[in-house]
């Protein structure tokens, strides 16, 4: 099958949306929420980690040294930001919008990346005044966790930027609205892990 047409291989019901308008379409959907449910514990072993691994310091610097409240709270509102402009490109997909579904995307991105920015300059920032991932078993959990998350959104943006190409060249169809779904929930629950390590990392972190 092409990437701009794929068949409808059962009429789908009225006011289905796009990318649930095939079976193909459907099944892939289904697919990556099993997918997300794997990513779910893989982020679940990694919090129970870093809960366990947070009050070994060895001496070394600790959460309240290090967690910089201005540095994170932009994150926070960055990617909680992101999440929304990805909403918006997902409205605008179902009403047909390629031009402002585009212009979102586009937003997302570069909101995506100022966040990586923020959390690579943080992560040297720590490296560089004697706090590295292997100075002791917390930062070696805050860095895994932390850096895990960050890497996900690395490749969300890779993905966003192929989905970009793909609209402009081909325009929104069953095949494109279903990979922007798609990188919507992923997007989506980025956001609801970066929540929790906003609230179970950060704040007590400062808090202690």
């Amino acid at each position: 099958m092409g990437l701009a047409h794929e068949s409808v291989l059962s009429k789908p019901e009225p006011g289905t949306p796009l990318e649930y308008s095939t079976e193909d379409s459907v099944l892939k959907i289904i697919g990556f929420w099993l997918f997300i449910s794997t990513d779910l514990i893989l982020f679940s072993c990694l919090f129970a980690t870093y809960l366990i691994l947070r009050a070994n310091t060895a001496g070394g610097p600790t959460e309240a040294q290090l967690f910089d409240v201005p540095t994170f709270t932009a994150e926070t509102l960055i990617l909680l930001t992101s999440s929304f402009t990805c909403g918006l490109a997902t409205f605008q997909m179902r009403r047909g919008q390629r031009g402002w579904l585009m212009v979102w995307l586009v937003i997302t991105i570069l909101l995506g990346l100022s966040f990586v920015g923020l959390e690579v300059n943080e992560f040297v920032k720590y490296a560089t005044h004697g706090a590295p991932i292997s100075r002791s078993a917390f930062l070696s959990g805050f860095f895994t966790l932390v850096g895990t998350h960050g890497c996900h959104v690395s490749m969300g943006i890779l993905w966003m930027l192929s989905i970009l190409f793909q609209l402009g060249r081909y325009g929104i169809t069953a095949i494109t609205a279903r990979k922007m779904f798609i990188v919507g929930l992923y997007w989506h629950f980025l956001d609801v892990v970066w929540v929790f390590i906003f609230t179970v990392v950060y704040l007590p972190g400062v808090m202690s």
